[in-house]
């Protein structure tokens, strides 16, 4: 139920998953101030008071260190898928390149799987990825026979055993590549990781509402501010949180435009 609810939010346009989160951050603040101004009466509502202000910035230091280092997790990921792509699709495209050494027949048959390969790519591996369900043991079909197919060319010169080199050994880039971005979309952060960072919120809301429960208007303030800067943050990291997955995500448009740089009529 958590993976779906997860999902779910992690698949909304940017805007409403601003509106879901942000709604959350302050419903939670509401509900915090509310149990706080009911239970302070009283005894309690002296204990309260006899909390020191100087607590708040040890728990706001906190939070924010909780969100740096989830933050610098997720932007790594995002930032790694981006170049994997970006990696695969200059490998893809350098043999394209190559292949325009090769006699007509193997260079057709190159450029004819590595098409096979985006279509693949886009279609097929691009969705799984969004959900964390591609996985490794799907072998990339067409780039393995297109290896092979290199592998058993036989040069008949020179230039064409240096040109089946550097095909061999850029297929090779490309397939790390492949494998770098499938190992890279299972990434997310983990259960206890936003759990840690949602509790410590919680935690720094309460004193909020403590040390300030005797005067509403300025616990009210204090805690719709806290509460921006929660909503805030979960939501950037939300946002990136998948690199492959929601409407800030690494997209194959890099793959598609190396088979349109080779159709017919392409410079």
């Amino acid at each position: 139920m958590l993976a779906m609810m997860s999902n779910w939010l992690l698949n909304l346009p940017v805007p409403w998953m601003a509106v879901v989160v942000f709604t959350g951050a302050y419903l939670l603040a509401a509900l915090v101030h509310w149990a706080v101004i009911k239970l302070a009466v009283d005894e309690r509502a002296r204990a309260f008071k006899a909390l020191s202000p100087g607590m708040l910035p040890p728990l706001g230091i906190i939070f924010g260190l909780l969100v740096g280092f989830i933050a610098a997790q997720v932007w790594s990921d995002f930032e790694r898928a981006k170049v994997a792509v970006a990696t695969e699709a200059s490998a893809l495209r350098a043999v394209n390149l190559l292949a325009a050494s090769l006699p007509a027949e193997q260079q057709g048959r190159l450029r004819s799987l590595i098409a096979q390969h985006v279509d693949e790519a886009v279609n097929h591996e691009w969705p799984a990825m969004a959900r964390q369900r591609a996985s490794l043991s799907a072998l990339p079909a067409a780039l393995i026979e297109a290896l092979q197919s290199t592998l058993a060319i036989t040069p008949a010169s020179e230039g064409q055993r240096t040109t089946q080199r550097e095909i061999i050994t850029t297929l090779e880039t490309a397939l790390e590549a492949r494998r770098q971005r499938i190992v890279i979309s299972q990434s997310t952060v983990s259960t206890i990781k936003w759990a840690g960072l949602l509790l410590q919120a919680l935690c720094t809301l309460i004193a909020i509402a403590m040390v300030h429960s005797d005067n509403r208007l300025t616990c009210r303030i204090a805690l719709m501010l806290f509460a921006t800067g929660i909503g805030l943050s979960v939501l950037l990291i939300a946002a990136y949180s998948r690199p492959f997955t929601g409407e800030i995500s690494v997209g194959p448009e890099l793959l598609k435009q190396v088979v349109a740089s080779h159709m017919p009529g392409s410079p």
